[in-house]
């Protein structure tokens, strides 16, 4: 059965708002306590006192706080930021085909250098994602493939990380944290060794770029 805390958590970590305010302490624990009771005992079917919800939210309080603390010593670990724009992304369905077609396109790319160009081989699924020079290569390339999906005009955000950030926990958290609050929607998302590639709806790139800029310490490439 689920106990009291672990529901309160549940209920403040599902939403950014309430997370955040938890942080700052910008939030009566109090009042909250008062306003999430009758919730949590329709949920949970039993009487469940204010003062218990209170004591939840307090060592919740306590122990978000910490995880933001190291959180923002996570940040500064980033060394470049990098925009690509005009992107289309394509997701066919897996076939015994697919690596022969990946081949054909990775061939044609060579004769656009420069132009952005990720394939990502799933279990079901091949994501391939272009800049719009090589568009009409994929469609030529997996012509005779399931197309599941295609999502035209999208942006590239990409993070160049310290090397050793691969072996810190909580790092993409972090980062993909600080987008959730100011509500940019990821739409893919691409890492490699040392950097994180960030699939965004054309829209939001420049609040993405503002927000990141911001929390990081850039430094010269």
């Amino acid at each position: 059965m689920t106990s009291i805390a672990a529901r309160v958590e549940q209920v403040v970590i599902e939403s950014a708002f309430l997370t955040e305010g938890m942080v700052r302490g910008l939030i009566n624990l109090s009042e909250l306590a008062r306003q999430l009771q009758p919730q949590l005992e329709k949920e949970m079917w039993k009487p469940v006192g204010q003062a218990a919800v209170v004591m939840a939210l307090t060592r919740l309080a306590g122990k978000l706080q910490q995880r933001e603390h190291v959180e923002a010593g996570l940040l500064p670990q980033m060394a470049e930021l990098t925009t690509r724009s005009e992107l289309t992304e394509f997701t066919y369905r897996s076939s015994a085909t697919s690596r022969e077609c990946q081949g054909r396109l990775l061939a044609m790319a060579e004769s656009h250098p420069g132009v952005f160009v990720t394939v990502t081989q799933g279990l079901h699924e091949v994501l391939i994602i272009v800049g719009r020079q090589l568009v009409e290569a994929v469609e030529s390339c997996f012509a005779a493939e399931q197309l599941l999906a295609k999502i035209e005009k999208v942006s590239a955000l990409t993070l160049r990380l310290d090397p050793e950030a691969r072996d810190t926990p909580g790092i993409y958290h972090a980062i993909l944290k600080k987008l959730a609050l100011v509500k940019v929607n990821v739409v893919d998302m691409i890492c490699t060794y040392s950097e994180m590639t960030l699939v965004l709806e054309r829209s939001q790139v420049g609040l993405a770029f503002s927000v990141l800029s911001q929390s990081i310490k850039l430094r010269p490439r």
